[in-house]
């Protein structure tokens, strides 16, 4: 890993901060469509109970 940064002069923050945000997106990319299937059955289940009001 030091041969890796000083080859690079990239310090150890950023190589640990890296994998971090690539964690976050593959998740992001991963689980979105689930997130949005479940957004979208709530709010028409949320439309459906406001237009069925008395």
């Amino acid at each position: 890993m030091a041969l890796v940064q000083s080859l690079t002069s990239i310090q150890e923050m950023t190589l640990t901060f890296v994998p971090k945000i690539v964690a976050i997106f593959a998740s992001l990319i991963l689980f979105l469509p689930f997130m949005i299937a479940s957004m979208t059955g709530l709010m028409e289940r949320i439309a459906e109970r406001i237009a069925t009001l008395p």
